[in-house]
């Protein structure tokens, strides 16, 4: 099977000139026979000067091959800078696995914001290990939105390794910066009915407020809701927007309890749409509720 690093290295070779390809792989040789910390944040400080920052612009195949290697490994938005970053550091933590969350959390220390993104990017392709985990939860309390994401969006490491808190924190962190939920991989597998009860009293929080309340947050809600939850989900239907009831009505019809089907007829037309699949989770557009 295809590395991801060989992945990596190809899909660079198919975009930048020889020259600088080996320049790369030249400090890539430097880095791990010098063994130099000093090489290493050169390398990675001269990389968008050297390679530039356009988007790798994978395509399908390539997307495919990703996951082949990787499994739900997901760089469709990379960059050519953080593909060669991301190289750097998986040549790296080949060498030396035992010291490499370390070296990751001393360059998190001292990256800018796009070299944090870059490092964070990374993080499916890097070995497991408490440091990396670590370093990770250093990530998702950033206030810096692109940062976060780099771990939260497309990333299957959360899904896999977090536990049920750390998931549930993770989840409402996205919504208290605005970001959005839909990108979170597993978000629905992960879904668990603390995590619905913690949205909802986030939701009343903003409602008290006077402020929207994006309508992804149902999605999480949906399968848990009883009781209130239900009559939160009611609320929405009577006072929302468009799509704030379209998303109500995708969380009642994912809900088991037969008084959230009753609510959920009462709109033959979305209902409908779900039902034949033009309306999902995925199509539905948050921004209109987003602050």
């Amino acid at each position: 099977m295809t590395k991801p690093a060989e992945l990596l290295e190809r899909w660079l070779a198919d975009r930048v000139s020889s020259e600088n390809r080996d320049w790369l792989q030249a400090q890539i040789d430097k880095i791990l026979r010098a063994n130099s910390d000093r090489d290493l944040h050169i390398t990675l400080g001269m990389i968008p000067r050297k390679l530039g920052r356009t988007d790798l612009a994978l395509g399908e195949a390539e997307l495919a091959a990703a996951d082949s290697a990787r499994k739900h490994w997901n760089p469709a938005s990379w960059s050519i800078d953080t593909a060669a970053r991301v190289l750097v550091l998986c040549r790296l933590a080949e060498r030396d696995e035992e010291h490499f969350g370390a070296t990751l959390a001393d360059l998190c220390r001292s990256a800018d914001l796009a070299e944090s993104i870059a490092l964070y990017n990374g993080v499916p392709l890097y070995p497991a290990g408490a440091q990396l985990d670590d370093q990770i939860g250093e990530g998702l309390r950033t206030n810096m939105r692109a940062v976060f994401e780099a771990i939260a969006h497309h990333n299957p490491y959360p899904a896999e390794t977090f536990g049920e808190n750390r998931w549930n924190h993770m989840v409402l962190k996205a919504l208290f910066i605005d970001s959005t939920l839909a990108p979170i991989h597993g978000l629905d597998e992960r879904a668990n009915a603390e995590l619905a009860t913690i949205l909802c009293d986030y939701a009343h929080e903003r409602w008290a407020a006077g402020r929207p309340v994006t309508p992804e947050l149902w999605r999480c809600v949906g399968p848990f809701a009883q009781g209130p939850m239900i009559d939160d989900l009611i609320r929405v239907t009577e006072t929302g927007s468009e799509t704030e009831r379209q998303a109500a009505v995708l969380a009642l019809v994912s809900c088991p309890d037969p008084k959230a089907a009753a609510v959920a007829e009462k709109f033959p037309a979305i209902r409908d749409a779900i039902a034949n699949g033009s309306l999902t989770w995925d199509s539905l557009d948050p921004a209109t509720t987003n602050s």
